[in-house]
């Protein structure tokens, strides 16, 4: 089916298709708890192991990147300026090559994939490095107000920047509360909610016992990234630690233990049936035809459209819905063409409702679980999302698939991919 990026159709927001733009191959680390194995480890070094670790398992020397594209929200460490480019070097990128950062909130991994397409398509590189990153543990405690000094008797204004930034100034309400916001508007119950989070639960631990994800996951371990003429870096894990694998979150949550959960605003929404907090980085090789049929690679999917939308911050959360009927307009195609969604869920009531305006076939949603039972670790979810479904598009022999989020301050967006290998 011929994708064009003209720009009619009814849906307002920005849209670009790409012909000849290629995932060659994808992988994550596990996604680790909060304050877990990983509360050592720099999301710069996060993205060093898994940019690394790509090339390898593509096939595709460093030398023949010509862009690093890394995605990454809150500081980790003093360094998060550098943070591309030090990705880039000690995965291997020949210096002379630049890095940019990234950031679109929670569609940050998208948004690696479609500035990839666009430098791709425009000459600029024939294959991009593209790493989301996120240590959710290692958010500052931070202050913005004391460069001038401190005066007597005045607040000190240290405070929690993740616990912060869950709140939009502008209708001034966190992020639970648009969710609750979505569950009155479309008449979602608790029970619903924490029904779909147990089926997060359940479909992800099927999916782990099955070993479903060691085909996307990195294990990691204690391990120094040296480059020539640099300092070493390091992953360091705790001690006793000598190994991690696993996604640690998933875990036995029916229904009937969720509902002992109290609601964090009084609504719908628990710390059950939001998404976790955890940390974690996924990275892909993303290249044109030409140099995926020079190199003879086998790639994991085509990335075929991208697609961005605002919508009213109070209600951010249904911010996937535009964005998929964008995409779905643009392109010519229709929700019965879609054979897998993967829409993250930052929260159970945000994610219901969006399917609910959509009507999409809940059998085709998160197959394997999703956030709520996985975590959201913000700058990495859309390349997580993005590899996980491009490898269930080759699974089951489907065509299309789309990967998708709902952002903070009221936006959405969405990624089309195709399975080269449909028959």
């Amino acid at each position: 089916m011929a994708l064009n990026g003209s720009s009619s159709g009814s849906s307002k927001g920005f849209f670009g298709s790409f012909n000849d733009v290629w995932m060659i191959d994808g992988v994550r680390t596990p996604m680790v708890d909060y304050c877990g194995e990983f509360s050592a480890v720099s999301a710069t070094d996060l993205g060093i192991k898994v940019g690394r670790e790509v090339l390898r398992r593509s096939g595709v020397p460093g030398a023949d990147i010509g862009s690093v594209i890394a995605g990454n929200m809150a500081p980790s460490d003093f360094y998060p300026f550098m943070l591309p480019r030090l990705i880039g070097l000690y995965s291997g990128v020949p210096v002379e090559v630049p890095a940019i950062m990234v950031q679109r909130i929670c569609g940050t991994g998208f948004e690696l994939f479609r500035q990839a397409g666009d430098q791709i398509e425009r000459g600029y590189c024939d294959a991009a490095l593209v790493v989301g990153t996120e240590s959710m543990t290692r958010n500052p405690i931070a202050a913005f107000d004391h460069r001038t000094g401190f005066k007597l008797g005045a607040p000190v204004g240290f405070k929690d920047f993740m616990w912060e930034a869950l709140v939009d100034p502008a209708p001034n309400i966190n992020m639970i509360q648009t969710a609750e916001n979505l569950a009155r508007k479309y008449g979602i119950t608790r029970a619903e909610v924490d029904a779909f989070a147990a089926r997060s639960f359940a479909r992800a631990l099927a999916a782990q016992e099955a070993g479903y994800f060691d085909g996307e996951i990195v294990p990691v371990t204690q391990e120094t990234f040296s480059l020539d003429g640099y300092s070493d870096r390091s992953f360091d894990l705790p001690r006793k630690v000598a190994s991690v694998g696993r996604d640690t979150h998933p875990r036995p949550s029916p229904v009937e233990v969720l509902a002992k959960l109290k609601p964090v605003a009084g609504g719908v929404q628990t710390g059950g049936n939001s998404s976790a907090l955890v940390d974690a980085a996924a990275a892909a090789v993303v290249a044109s035809g030409a140099y995926v049929k020079a190199g003879n690679h086998k790639p994991l999917a085509r990335i075929a459209a991208a697609a961005a939308v605002g919508v009213p911050p109070e209600i951010m959360g249904i911010g996937p819905a535009p964005a998929i009927r964008l995409l779905l307009e643009r392109t010519g195609l229709t929700l019965s063409d879609i054979g897998r969604f993967e829409i993250n869920e930052a929260q159970g009531a945000q994610t219901l409702a969006v399917a609910k305006e959509l009507g999409l076939d809940m059998d085709k949603l998160n197959v394997h679980g999703g956030a709520i039972a996985l975590g959201h670790p913000l700058a990495c979810t859309g390349v997580r999302l993005t590899i996980t479904v491009a490898r269930q598009l080759r699974e089951s022999n489907l065509r299309y698939g789309i990967s998708s989020a709902c952002v903070g301050g009221g936006q959405g967006m969405a990624l089309l991919i195709e399975n080269p290998d449909f028959r």
